[in-house]
Formats: C-alpha cells, sequence, structure tokens
C-alpha cells in the first residue's frame, strides 16, 4: 500500500503578507504615476507641435527681404484686394512675344517655404527661353505681401491669381502650366485641384504634410495645413514630371516616390541632390530638357525642333 506523504507549507505571517501587500501597492503607485507622467509629457508635446507647426511649415521670417523693386524689368505687378489686411502682390513676367494678338503660354511658378519671387530669376529665364510668360505668386506673409499664411488662404489667392491671368488677353487660357517647389508643390497640387492645369509640375514636394505628424507620434488631425497632394494626383488627369533628390533630408525621397506611383499620368525623376541644391550640379541641362519635354506633350509649347527662335 503506497502511503502519501504531505508536505506542510510554511505558514505566512501577517507581517510578511502585509510586507508583500504594501510593496505591490508601492510598485503600482509608481507605475500610475510613470503612466500620467507619460501621458502629460505626450500631450504636452502635441500642444508644443500644434502650436509650433505655422512657424515650421511658413518660416517666413527666415525668408530674404524683397528688393526696392522687382528685379525683372518687364515684370506687371498683379495685386488683389483681402480686405483689410491689404493687397496681394504677384508678378507677370511676359515672354518676348506675348501679345493680345499672339498669346503666349504661362507658367505659374510657386516657390518654396523660406523663398520669395524675388529669387526666382533662374525659373524665368528659361521658362522665357522656352516662349512661356512667368506668372510669380506670393505668399501672405511673404516679401511684401501682408497677412498670415495658410494653407487655404494661399491657395485661394493663388486661385484669385490665376483667374486675373485667364482674363488677359496675351495669355492663353488654354495653356497654363503650374510648377511648384517644395512647399510650393503643395500649393500647386492644390491649386491644380481647383483649376486643371495643362501640366504639372513637382520637385522636391510631399506627399503631404498631414503624413509628418506620424513622423512626430502626434495624430492627423492636429495638423492645420495638410496639403494633401496624395490625394489630389490620383484624381488629376494631366501630364505630370516629379523630380525629387535621392539625398533629400528635409522632404524624403520616398516623398516623390510615393507621388509617382499614385499619379495617372506621371514622370518621374530622381538626382543625386538634396533638397535645397536641387537638381544638382551636372543635371541643370537634363532638368529642363524634361520640362520642355513635358510641355510640349501637353501642347503648352510647340516642339524644340519647330520652335522659332526669340
Amino acid at each position: 500500500m503506497a502511503l502519501e506523504i504531505k508536505k506542510e507549507e510554511s505558514p505566512i505571517s501577517a507581517e510578511t503578507h502585509s510586507s508583500v501587500v504594501g510593496q505591490r501597492r508601492r510598485v503600482g503607485r509608481v507605475a500610475a504615476r510613470l503612466l500620467v507622467s507619460l501621458a502629460v509629457a505626450y500631450l504636452a508635446w502635441c500642444a508644443v507641435l500644434s502650436f509650433s507647426q505655422d512657424g515650421m511649415i511658413f518660416p517666413r521670417y527666415t525668408a530674404p527681404s524683397p528688393s526696392p523693386s522687382p528685379p525683372f524689368a518687364d515684370a506687371e505687378v498683379i495685386a488683389i484686394d483681402i480686405g483689410e489686411q491689404g493687397h496681394m502682390e504677384g508678378w507677370f513676367i511676359p515672354a518676348a512675344r506675348a501679345s493680345s494678338s499672339s498669346p503666349a503660354p504661362v507658367v505659374i511658378y510657386c516657390h518654396g517655404n523660406a523663398e520669395i519671387i524675388d529669387q526666382q530669376k533662374w525659373f524665368v529665364e528659361n521658362y522665357h527661353r522656352m516662349g512661356c510668360s512667368v506668372f510669380l505668386p506670393e505668399y501672405r506673409g511673404y516679401g511684401r505681401s501682408p497677412g498670415k499664411p495658410s494653407e487655404r488662404a494661399i491657395v485661394e489667392d493663388c486661385i484669385r491669381f490665376h483667374d486675373e491671368l485667364r482674363k488677359r488677353s496675351d495669355v492663353d487660357s488654354a495653356k497654363i502650366a503650374i510648377h511648384g517647389r517644395s512647399l510650393g508643390g503643395g500649393v500647386a497640387a492644390q491649386l491644380a485641384a481647383r483649376r486643371k492645369p495643362a501640366a504639372l509640375i513637382l520637385e522636391s514636394t510631399f506627399a503631404s504634410v498631414a503624413s509628418y505628424a506620424r513622423r512626430y507620434c502626434v495624430p492627423e488631425f492636429l495638423v492645420r495645413h495638410p496639403f494633401r497632394t496624395d490625394v489630389v494626383l490620383p484624381e488629376l488627369d494631366v501630364p505630370i514630371l516629379i523630380f525629387h533628390g535621392t539625398r533629400d533630408s528635409i522632404v524624403p525621397v520616398e516623398h516623390g516616390r510615393q507621388l509617382a506611383k499614385l499619379a495617372r499620368h506621371a514622370v518621374y525623376v530622381e538626382y543625386d541632390c538634396g533638397h535645397n541644391d536641387s537638381p544638382g550640379h551636372g543635371n541643370e541641362a537634363d532638368y529642363w530638357a524634361r520640362i520642355e519635354t513635358l510641355l510640349a506633350k501637353a501642347g503648352v509649347t510647340r516642339p524644340p525642333a519647330t520652335r522659332a527662335v526669340n
């Protein structure tokens, strides 16, 4: 017959039990305080980013001061009234042969977030070479324009500028292209969604500002200026050219690649460059040749071989 021997457990004293319970409670209180501290820190982080986002997206105070007068001898100032704040200013620089009897195509160029229209001579000269007039819209709070920048205000201003251009007898209203760089790419895409262009050029452009919220671990609904270029491109049925630098540390190249996949009719080009040096040394000829090809394909300009020399 087998005998079952039970080992007696040593009873836990009331004093020991009370010590274990107390220790568990202390650990629980420490964990709770830690969770509360983390929650407070996270909310504070979200609040800081929410209040500072305007300065991050629109660092207008880092942009250079405007010149006393437009650096383009033939520039025409186009102003739109924004009420009590004053007038927004944009510059129309006509092509050499633009006239009422011979209206020219026009490229609306939207600059980056720390620039002003005074700095865009390189773009004006090269688009003039293609026979295009150029319009440079200034953003609210930048250069000579008053007010506070926001996605809504800037896009609404650009729509009004666009509509003024269409009224001009020296502009071929069927041949308006839009080119935007960096933040200007977000502006250009939003303008294109509301006023369909003949062609769209995006350079060093983000898929959306809202996507940066995830990068900083904050909810997207806190972003007041989302600039959802990724929402616009799938619906835009026009020729699109997208440039991006493989070494872009401000708007990583993944943004350009994502936009290229979303666009319906896009040519995507990567250059070995960063953000502020696009298209990079030695790539200028290829850059402008691709733009020229796009505009000719879109019917904005005539093919280079058939275009008359000014």
